[in-house]
């Protein structure tokens, strides 16, 4: 139970009190009514005794009596309760009343208490902090003092049981309540007061003995009368009211008797003092016994009228036919939403406009009113109550008395009761001790004979003939049964519970002996109460006792404000136990159909007990608080029972039991409706829409009705601004918005560029491709710099893009907002009339103004106003804003809105969120509501669809900030200003479209295609610049050579090469000597933008500026430009960016550039395989171009195209080469034909012959140019060194400077050194020279034709494919082979030793030094005339390095292998066997040899063997050189 303001023995006491009667005179009434009050409501505030008294007990002990009251009532003749014990109307509607008008207060310090996990708010502001809307109840934890202890209140409960107990009817077999004495009040301006004393004396003894009324009842037969003379101050003779007190004294004795005197002023001296009014708060309480004739109920203030909508009602719903079935129904129902108790009036009287249905079923059937209904009855037929305010209220109390007239009251109080009451009752008490031990034979003192008693009862006559109990056997007045338990109350209204306690038990027994169950349970009840309130505890509390008790009133006696009585009794004893889960079963159990409001006020206390148990069962609490609001609505307290409702939801909520909350939530909007709260309702049911329902259709709809039609109430009673709808729910969060026009599709052959779109996924790589691509193009436009304000551009923002900045847009450019909204209902939602709220603040950019005042002194610009109104024209010359007229959600779906807006001025604008009608559709229709009723009704019904306008806020929350220690251990975001554009000036905006752009090519394949650029606003373009992922794929041509002007008409394609070509002479040989061209990588744009300086490797991407024709782009006009295409290397599916820079002509502005992005598939195919080798030539150079060196480069060529293409065969047209040191000079074995054919998977293999190029012919000044030597294999010359070969041989994805270490990098171009590696070289010194001897730079072009029928008809593809050759006898190939995958590495966590200096490998020592024999084939000698034939030989050397070589030429054969010895037996070198030479850079030196043979033969003459080192390096050994193929000699004998 919740804590009450008494203990439980204060209470206890309070409850069973000295009952004294009051019966005045005419006058004295008269001069009480001067304070607006009777006598008996005048002494009432002072009824409780201040100081101790003292009284003797039967045995002459004195006893101490503390804290005693006294109850004076006026003798009212006419029983206020059947004797049936079934309380009647006015009885009910005065407890009613009570805790009708006892709230929480308003205002009060909330109550939140712990129980297990929950923190529960049963706070006084219920109605306020205990909502589900309510979020901020935690936040007053911090104002409460942490107490163990439980300390919710519940006044109304408390309010309810004094009422109850005070108004108790008097009982033939108990006498607690019977009056003991009479107050006999005459007033002193009474002619004869001592007359009127003894008329008044005769009234009382009339009433009481005449046997003409049944009440009141009196205690003992000679009842204590005490006589009062009551003098006003203000009118009356002090001296006579003196006198005559004198004359009571003599005649009544002066314990008898008292003057009391007040009114010591006037009712108009006494306005202007403001004296206390205690009499305010007791005047509600007893009403029903103070009024003699009246018995209309009480009339209280207006709150009264609130929670009984329609005025005077039947409050307790006793007379209802309606079964609960609570605890079976409710607790398997519980999802089935309450139909509750529906206000009407009829002639007055509320009744149950469900009388034959469940209060919890909600399906009810088509004839009975439905929600909808009982809603609209509530709005129309009630109307707002005047204030209506009772006497207490309207008049004030005490107005003629003084404080001392106050002590004088006091002070007769206790007179009365110490020289008159406690007297007469202990004498009483005696009297009665005195004949009951008479009668018994027992011992003088009851106390002695407590055993005895104890030992047995009395056995009943065996005349009485009918059944004993509690109908049949009533005990006359003198009986000693009845004389114990008179004996027992009286010791009990004097707190002598150890006296009363053996009396009840006596009496107990003798009762139960009788089978006088009625008298028997009173005794049981007050023998347990007697029991628990002695001092000392010497028994346990006997609750046995009041179990009884409570099942003789409830099932025998049908008594149920007795058992009413003692259920309240026992809760309370068992709450101070700590016993609640007994008290919860003893409240629980006493809860029926008969009163609504017992049931209630004992479940709200039994629920209150189960979070006060030392292990809290805080569900248990939650469901009988719905009982006890569902008995509450039934009892007309509607405000009580939203409070439970409320209090119970703190529980449910966020628990998944979503039925139960919808059925909370249903109730609360219901009740708070009902009480004119509309707001709440709103909040009530919003939330259940909202949640994620579990709900069928047919409900949902019936939900979403209610609540439009609650929610247009709200709105149409008060003008204020758009509230916040529940429904659609919007994923804040998932909002996307772009800036600009959408894209323009293509235009026949044109192809648009893709650019951003809303329709593309966010891919978080891309972007970050898409942002370096743009920061290469700013950092080339800006000379290599990227500003410190850069920002990348972000055409549309969401949730993963960086929104911590104010995103720029641009005036007259639409801002697309695209909203994901989500019906979270079975039932479809409409929405009409949708567009987006903002504010708007004008700003001049192009004024300079400081930033603190520029947005300040600004006026903010909305329309909200005008979007209130659905159809009004709104601040278009601001910002145009689109309106969808209609929006259509099916059921539980997601679907996207997008909404424009178009600003017309600049300014900085913020998007607030959306406005729109929301309206159910006909589909949702309830076959609970009524819809007969509905087509009755007047107006527009709910089945037509209830459409109502509102809004809902877009707040996104920004990401979390994650970077300083206090942002780490707390949790705080970051904005997002997605929604809050600044918009700019004009910028230029530019259009790209693509012609002739293919989507297939063949790998190398060069296509001609166009690109269209349209300046599409009204601001000048410069500064046109594109970025791309593959800076090979396209080439806009170079500008510095003279490039062939490309046909104007993009369908002579077909018939026009895309090289610049010429005739081959007339009768030149395919493949004889090379035309060679000088350029420079400069002229093709290479070097110029690229990151690094020079062509870009594998990582990077090139920066191209496209060439327009004065630079800029007006408005309005678009230009045409050729662009070449080039096949990826590679084939497969290539997906490749462009990203296009340009800038607006006026400077200056908040935008320093835009961009437009570009993404094609290009779809390549395999055409060709090339690999090539280089070799060193044997022969010596016989011209003098070739003294330099010379090699041979061997071609291997093969088809790998599949048949799948449509090509049916390849030409090599012809093979160039690109070097800054070498060049192709012609070819050894040119083809007979004029083409080199290839079929599918055919090869072919060419062989041409390379130079070095001529110093001489290379300027000083211009020793980076390129030397392009071309070979054709057929009848036309392709100029490579002109756009676009060229442009795609520097833009080729793996140039040789990449891929060479710097050693090899700084020894290029040294063709002039002569000179050795110098003393003190490093070994990088020594690797380089010795690499660079065998390390060949020399790219190799290839350009093929390739025949394709397409729609019958030939075409011709042109393409080019690059060979990189590198080292001396290393294949290259044009694919480049795919790396094979990584074993897995071990990791090591120690730092690895720094490598070691890498020395030259034995294969590149080996090619230092090149040999070459000479001799003749054959050669003739006479073996017969002579047998030694000698032949010359002559040995060529030639240093290959550019450092100087010792070099040893060893002429000794190896005997090591026999078939060395097979070769070459018979013949031997004659002479020097053995030389020592030292050549110098590139020398050739020659060694003249002699060669002996003994017989004719063929013999090989290649055994010398030739070691070689570099000079000065002595710890090097020399190594052996490659040795030339066999060099085979012919002996012929010519006998």
């Amino acid at each position: 139970m919740a804590q009450c303001v008494q203990s439980v023995q204060e209470f206890i006491q309070d409850s069973f009190v000295p009952m004294v009667a009051v019966l005045c005179s005419e006058d004295a009434e008269k001069l009480t009514r001067k304070n607006n009050l009777n006598f008996s409501e005048l002494l009432r505030p002072f009824c409780r005794l201040t100081s101790e008294g003292h009284m003797r007990d039967p045995n002459n002990q004195v006893q101490v009596v503390k804290n005693l009251r006294i109850s004076v009532n006026n003798v009212v003749t006419r029983p206020s309760v059947p004797a049936s014990g079934v309380p009647g109307h006015a009885h009910r509607r005065l407890l009613s009343e009570v805790v009708l008008t006892c709230q929480p207060a308003e205002g009060g310090v909330a109550n939140v208490i712990t129980a297990g996990d929950y923190d529960l708010n049963i706070s006084d502001r219920s109605l306020k902090a205990s909502v589900p809307w309510y979020s901020d109840w935690r936040d007053t934890l911090t104002e409460l003092s942490t107490s163990k202890h439980y300390t919710a209140t519940t006044p109304w409960f408390e309010a309810y049981r004094e009422s109850f107990l005070q108004s108790m009817p008097a009982s033939d077999h108990e006498f607690l309540n019977h009056y003991l004495a009479c107050l006999l009040v005459v007033s002193s301006s009474e002619a004869v007061p001592v007359e009127k004393f003894l008329k008044l004396s005769q009234e009382q003894h009339r009433i009481q003995h005449s046997g003409e009324y049944t009440n009141p009842k009196w205690f003992i037969p000679n009842t204590l009368k005490y006589y009062v003379l009551l003098h006003d101050m203000s009118q009356g003779d002090e001296q006579r009211a003196d006198s005559v007190y004198e004359d009571m004294k003599q005649r009544y004795g002066a314990q008898g008797c008292y003057l009391l005197k007040v009114n010591s002023r006037t009712a108009a001296a006494g306005a202007d003092e403001q004296i206390p009014d205690p009499w305010s708060q007791y005047l509600h309480k007893n009403s029903l016994q103070s009024q003699d004739e009246d018995p209309a109920p009480v009339v209280v203030n207006n709150t009264a009228v609130e929670n009984n909508v329609g005025g005077t009602s039947e409050v307790d719903g006793h007379d209802s036919e309606e079964k609960d079935g609570i605890t079976n129904s409710l607790a398997t129902r519980l999802h089935i939403v309450d139909n509750d108790i529906v206000c009407h009036l009829s002639d007055g009287v509320l009744v149950n406009s469900l009388d034959n249905t469940h209060p919890l079923q909600l399906d009810t059937p088509s004839d009975t009113p439905g929600s909808l209904d009982a809603l609209r009855a509530v709005a129309v037929e009630t109307k707002p109550p005047p204030i209506a305010t009772g006497v207490a209220a309207a008049t004030s109390h005490g107005a003629c008395l003084t404080l001392n007239d106050h002590d004088r009251i006091r002070l007769f109080i206790q007179e009365f009761t110490f020289r008159g009451l406690l007297p007469h009752i202990e004498k009483n008490i005696r009297q009665l001790n005195d004949q009951l031990v008479s009668r018994k034979g027992l011992s003088r003192s009851l106390f002695s004979a407590t055993k005895k008693w104890f030992g047995g009862g009395k056995v009943p006559e065996k005349s009485i003939a009918e059944l004993k109990n509690t109908s049949g056997l009533l005990y006359p007045p003198e009986a000693p049964e009845l004389q114990i338990r008179k004996m027992a109350d009286l010791c009990f209204l004097v707190q002598l519970y150890d006296l009363a306690y053996s009396c009840y038990h006596t009496a107990k027994k003798d009762f139960l002996s009788d089978q006088a169950m009625l008298y028997a349970a009173g005794a049981l009840e007050m023998a347990a109460v007697s029991a628990f309130l002695q001092v000392g505890a010497p028994r346990p509390y006997p609750a046995h006792y009041m179990d009884t008790a409570i099942q003789t009133y409830r099932d025998v006696s049908k008594n149920m404000i007795l058992a009413e009585r003692c259920a309240l009794l026992s809760a309370e004893v068992l709450k101070s136990q700590a016993k609640y889960s007994d008290a919860a079963t003893l409240l629980i159990k006493m809860t029926s159909e008969d009163s609504d409001l017992r049931s209630a006020l004992l479940l709200e206390q039994a629920a209150h007990c189960f979070i006060n148990m030392r292990n809290p069962m805080v569900r248990k609490f939650a469901f009988h608080m719905i009982l006890a609001g569902h008995r509450f609505s039934k009892a007309g307290q509607k405000r009580h029972a939203l409070r439970c409702y409320c209090q119970a939801m703190q529980v449910y909520k966020g628990k998944g039991w979503s039925l139960a909350e919808d059925h909370i939530n249903f109730t609360i909007g219901r009740q708070s409706f009902t009480l004119r709260q509309p707001e709440n309702a709103v909040t009530a049911f919003r939330h259940i829409l909202t949640n994620d329902s579990q709900q069928t259709s047919t409900q949902q709809g019936a939900f979403l009705r209610e609540y439009l039609y609650v929610y247009k109430n709200v709105t149409g009673a008060c003008e204020v601004a758009l509230p916040q709808l529940p429904l659609p729910c919007i994923n804040s969060s998932a909002t996307r918005v772009y800036f600009g026009h959408e894209r323009r599709l293509a235009e026949g052959e044109k192809q648009a560029a893709t650019h951003v779109s809303l329709d593309q996924e966010f891919d978080r790589d891309l972007a970050a491709m898409w942002q370096d691509l743009e920061e290469q193009v700013v950092a080339a436009a800006k000379r290599g710099v990227v500003p410190a304000t850069f920002q990348p551009t972000q055409c549309c923002l969401n949730s993963q893009t960086d929104n911590l900045r104010f995103p720029l847009a641009v005036v007259e450019e639409p801002i697309i907002v695209e909203v994901v909204f989500r019906n979270p209902l079975k039932v479809p939602l409409v929405l009409s009339d949708l567009s987006l709220l903002w504010k708007f603040t004008l700003k001049d950019f192009n004024r300079p103004q400081p930033q603190e005042d520029s947005v300040g002194d600004a006026v903010a610009i909305s329309n909200e106003k005008e979007a209130s109104v659905p159809r009004t024209p709104q601040k278009d010359d601001v910002i145009a804003t689109e309106v969808i007229p209609e929006f259509y959600l099916s059921p539980e779906e997601t679907k996207l809105a997008r909404l424009k807006l178009l600003p017309h001025q600049t300014g900085q604008l913020n998007i607030l969120g959306l406005v729109y009608n929301l309206a159910s559709t006909s589909s949702t229709g309830d076959t609970t509501i009524n819809s007969t009723a509905a087509s009755q009704s007047e107006g527009p019904s709910a089945a037509e669809g209830t459409s109502v306008r509102g809004r809902q806020d877009l707040e996104i929350q920004g990401p979390r900030l994650n970077q300083t220690k206090e942002e780490k251990t707390s949790v705080s975001h970051g904005p997002d200003r997605r929604l809050d554009p600044t918009i700019t000036p004009p910028m230029p905006l530019l259009e790209v479209f693509f012609l002739q752009f293919p989507t297939a090519l063949l790998c190398g394949e060069i296509r001609k295609a166009y690109v269209e650029f349209c300046n599409v606003s009204r601001v000048t373009l410069c500064g046109l610049r594109v970025a791309s992922t593959h800076p090979d794929f396209f080439t806009f041509g170079s500008s510095s050579l003279a490039t062939p002007l490309t046909p104007l008409s993009p369908t002579s394609f077909e018939n026009c090469s895309a090289y610049k070509t010429l005739a081959t002479p007339p009768g030149a040989t395919p493949g004889s000597v090379a035309a060679v061209t000088l350029v420079s990588e400069g002229d093709f744009g290479s070097g110029i933008g690229l990151r690094g300086g020079g062509v870009s490797g594998t990582g990077g991407k090139g920066i191209t500026e496209i060439p327009l024709g004065e630079g800029t782009l007006k408005p309005g006009e678009s230009t045409q430009l050729p662009l070449w295409l080039r096949g990826p290397d590679q084939e497969g599916v290539h997906e490749i960016h462009f990203l296009f820079y340009y800038e607006s002509a006026e400077q200056g502005g908040k935008i320093s550039h835009r961009v437009l992005r570009h993404t094609v598939f290009i779809c390549a195919s395999r055409s060709l395989s090339v690999r090539a080798t280089a070799c060193r030539s044997n022969t010596l150079p016989e011209e003098e171009e070739e003294r330099n060196g010379s090699m041979l480069v061997f071609v291997d060529v093969e088809n790998i195209n599949s048949s799948e293409a449509g090509v049916r065969e390849f030409h090599i047209a012809q093979v160039s080469s690109s070097s800054k040191q070498w060049r192709l000079h012609k070819c050894i074995n040119p083809a007979e034909d004029k083409d080199c054919k290839l079929t599918s998977r055919e090869r072919g293999k060419l062989c041409f012959r390379a130079t070095r190029c001529k110093p001489l012919q290379v300027p000083l000044k211009a020793v980076e140019k390129y030397t392009f030597a071309d070979l054709s294999l057929g009848n036309e010359l392709i100029i490579t060194s002109t756009t676009p070969c060229a442009d795609f041989f520097f833009r080729r994805c793996q140039p040789l400077e990449s891929l060479r270490p710097p050693v090899a990098m700084e020894t290029q171009g040294r063709h002039s050194r002569s000179q050795g590696v110098g003393h003190g070289g490093g070994a990088k010194d020594i690797a380089g020279v010795v690499r660079k001897c065998n390390e060949v730079d020399l790219d190799i072009i290839i350009l093929w034709k390739a025949f394709v029928v397409e729609d019958n008809k030939q075409v011709i593809l042109e393409g080019q494919l690059h060979v990189a050759l590198q080292t001396i006898d290393k294949e290259a190939c044009s694919l480049t082979q795919k790396e094979e995958a990584q074993e897995m590495v071990l990791l090591k966590f120690k730092p690895e030793l720094p490598p070691p200096m890498t020395r030259p490998s034995m294969e590149q020592l080996s090619h230092l030094i090149k040999t070459n024999l000479q001799y003749p084939e054959s050669y003739s000698h006479p073996f017969n005339q002579k047998s030694l034939c000698m032949v010359p030989v002559t040995l060529t050397l030639s240093n290959c390095s550019l450092a100087q070589v010792d070099v040893i030429i060893d002429l000794r054969h190896k005997t090591t292998s026999p078939e060395s010895l097979e070769v070459h037996g018979s013949f031997t070198w004659l002479g020097q066997t053995q030389f020592k030479l030292q050549l110098g850079a590139q020398e050739v030196m020659r060694v003249q040899l002699q060669a002996c043979f003994l017989h004719a033969g063929v013999y090989n003459l290649g055994t010398p063997r030739v070691f070689a080192k570099l000079a000065d390096q002595g710890a090097m050994c020399e190594t052996s050189q490659q040795t030339a193929t066999p060099a085979l000699i012919i002996i012929i004998n010519s006998t």
